[in-house]
């Protein structure tokens, strides 16, 4: 292949990202991807593209592949809510289950801080917003269900009361639950049913029209966490579609809050937010939010945006729960995406999916396309860390890092570390 056949903008400052704001034109969603959750360059240049969305192109919230507890947190301080913080530093400590790094990390703060600094000009209809599309957060979700119960809610009460206290033998631990489930015939699925079914019935008028939306999505969060960490221990694509399928209806439920016209950016790992049609996931019956959504939506309203780089620096751990560590990651395999657009110059790109539409080794087969999760060893990533894509196909544009450093973090000590694996590659 003639890899000069690679149109691309060079990539620098916020000036050259014209070409891809154009791009999105008049979609409604846009989704920025990251080839790493520990690479600084992608959450700079995803603020950067981000900010430009927010202020020419009217989008109203960020939603990312956070807890949704946490993130809510983050939202009310963006939007200068009263006894919701005063510094993001400080704020950004709720984000305590493991990988810590994912959020809480001077990148991130710098944004949220801008995004309040905008939002103290705007109308509280207008203020930008931050939301987690996630379904980890279990008991922190219940948790969060019982304080609104009790002070707005009596009749719901007990139905979270009952939730609660079916999972209590477990000790907060999703790892032991779904083991108790998949080898002994009992479960918590009825009464999280139960405790939602009872909330969507009752009449929520706190006149916080967004906290009470916040209820009902922790409820929902419960219920879909269970059938999560149920499907897990099982194996197979079910947990994977389980999650998706979550992060994608709450994006709706989050357009649907917002109004008819809202716009919506999101914050996802590339195996999330690149269409699993145009890799082999969907060989093993895997489907993601950036494919659920061109479904729902359809391609012009959906603008996919892939990130990744052929070498640098990244935050992750040797094994799940373990320390985080900077390590260095390798030049990319030879053949792969990151090593072809190498091999052309050592120059940042942005390429758009359009004009490879032509290069018919790069539009009709997969290349092995560069994936890193919070677990990494760069020993065995010849093995596992490509995903065959064809990359026309997985996004309608890709940014291209040539060298990259690690996020900088903010440095706390994580709980939830025995908390298990997430299948299959730890995204």
């Amino acid at each position: 292949m003639d890899n000069k056949q690679i149109a691309y903008i060079p990539l620098a400052k916020d000036k050259d990202l014209d070409k891809l704001i154009e791009e999105v034109g008049s979609a409604r969603i846009v989704m920025l991807g990251e080839a790493s959750h520990g690479t600084s360059e992608y959450y700079t240049w995803r603020t950067a593209i981000s900010k430009r969305l927010i202020q020419e192109k009217g989008f109203q919230f960020i939603a990312v592949e956070g807890d949704w507890p946490e993130s809510y947190a983050v939202n009310r301080f963006v939007k200068g809510y009263q006894n919701s913080g005063s510094k993001i530093a400080d704020v950004l400590q709720v984000f305590r289950r493991w990988p810590t790094w994912m959020w809480a990390n001077w990148e991130v703060a710098a944004l949220m801080e801008w995004i309040r600094d905008v939002n103290h000009l705007r109308t509280t209809e207008q203020k930008v917003g931050f939301y987690g599309l996630d379904v980890y957060s279990l008991w922190e979700s219940l948790e969060q269900v019982l304080k609104y119960l009790e002070k707005n809610d009596g009749q719901a009460l007990e139905a979270a009361r009952s939730a609660m206290n079916c999972f209590e033998p477990f000790n907060r631990d999703p790892q032991e639950y779904a083991r108790a489930s998949a080898f002994v015939r009992t479960d918590c699925q009825d009464e999280v049913i139960s405790m939602l079914q009872r909330i969507i019935k009752s009449p929520m008028h706190t006149g916080d029209r967004e906290y009470d939306f916040n209820t009902q999505q922790n409820a929902i969060v419960a219920v879909n966490a269970e059938k999560y960490y149920r499907a897990m221990v099982q194996g197979g694509a079910k947990s994977w579609n389980v999650r998706d399928t979550h992060m994608m209806e709450t994006l709706d439920r989050l357009l649907e809050l917002h109004g008819p016209d809202s716009k919506a950016i999101v914050w996802e790992h590339n195996t999330h937010i690149g269409d699993a049609r145009a890799t082999d996931m969907t060989d093993d019956g895997m489907y993601n939010i950036g494919q659920l959504a061109r479904e729902r939506y359809g391609n012009e309203q959906v603008k996919l945006v892939g990130f990744g780089s052929y070498q640098g620096h990244v935050i992750a751990s040797k094994s799940w729960g373990a320390p985080m560590q900077k390590m260095e990651v390798p030049p990319a395999k030879p053949g792969s995406w990151e090593d072809i657009l190498h091999s052309i110059n050592e120059e940042n790109k942005l390429i758009l999916s359009k004009g490879l539409k032509h290069i018919e080794e790069i539009a009709q087969r997969r290349i092995g396309h560069r994936a890193i999760g919070v677990v990494y060893d760069a020993k065995f990533e010849a093995y596992g860390n490509y995903v065959p894509t064809v990359i026309p196909d997985r996004y309608d544009a890709f940014l291209y890092f040539d060298e990259t450093d690690a996020v900088h973090p903010l440095h706390m000590k994580p709980r939830g570390t025995q908390e298990p694996e997430l299948y299959p590659w730890n995204y």
